[in-house]
């Protein structure tokens, strides 16, 4: 049987606080501070993504750990420099998700999914400017994946008026963009241009997928797993034959890769 949920929290914080200690801690991570591990934050939560996706318990409850950890250590290096501890922190999670939520917590009327969402985000907006956030992009934050931002960015814009009104209007604002790097490439123009216009194409494509109800994020993570699956065909394939992976001509590719598509 597991320990109750408060005793298992209380002895992570007495690990954290331990490994902090100035004079019997980790040097390692005594070392770091707030900047210094975000990747590893970010890391745990792609982490939890793909144990998620593959849907394997213990590895969720693992990666799930882990993350966990890494928002103990943010809340111990704040409670070290007087901003916050993690009692805050989850206080302060619970404060919001009740205020977001007046439908359960107060009196407000029950609606369904697609209405809640419309008042989450107008309670959202709220926050914001009683925050002092004066523009719609206010925000969003920098360290998402570019696709996801890239997305959030449209949605937001497109809550003040400012969007395409159809994804086929998005669609003629990938074809511009198209073009626009074809052009570019024909003109030999300097790699920080091309740079400069592949990612407007990528903004049009990401935003295009937003309009056809699909997050673009997780359909270019979902044609990642595809072409690793069906590469690795390949390959078994290539081996079984005893042809050279370097050697292979270009139609000796092809022919490949239309044997692993068929195989899914």
């Amino acid at each position: 049987m597991s320990q109750p949920p408060e005793q298992a929290l209380r002895q992570l914080l007495e690990v954290m606080a331990q490994l902090r200690d100035p004079r019997s801690g980790c040097p390692w991570d005594l070392a770091q501070d707030f900047a210094s591990i975000v990747p590893y934050t970010l890391e745990e939560a792609f982490e939890v993504a793909d144990a998620i996706e593959r849907g394997e318990p213990a590895a969720i409850r693992d990666e799930l750990g882990d993350l966990l950890f890494q928002v103990v250590f943010h809340a111990r290096l704040g409670e070290e420099r007087g901003w916050f501890d993690f009692a805050a922190v989850a206080a302060g999670i619970a404060d919001k998700l009740r205020r977001r939520h007046p439908h359960v917590f107060a009196d407000a009327t029950r609606a369904d999914a697609a209405t809640q969402g419309v008042e989450w985000e107008r309670i959202k907006a709220a926050e914001r400017g009683a925050a002092g956030a004066r523009g719609a992009l206010d925000g969003i934050a920098r360290a998402l994946p570019a696709l996801s931002r890239a997305a959030k960015l449209g949605r937001r814009a497109g809550r003040v008026g400012f969007d395409w009104p159809d994804a086929a209007g998005v669609r003629d604002k990938v074809c511009e963009e198209l073009a626009e790097v074809d052009e570019v490439l024909a003109s030999g123009a300097a790699s920080q241009r091309r740079a400069e216009e592949l990612g407007d194409l990528l903004f049009a494509v990401a935003n295009w997928s937003r309009h056809l109800g699909v997050d673009a994020e997780e359909a270019l993570r979902a044609a990642n797993h595809k072409f690793e699956r069906r590469f690795a065909v390949m390959e078994a394939l290539a081996r079984s034959r005893g042809l050279d992976l370097a050697g292979l001509s270009a139609a000796d590719w092809e022919g490949l890769w239309q044997e692993a598509k068929r195989g899914g």
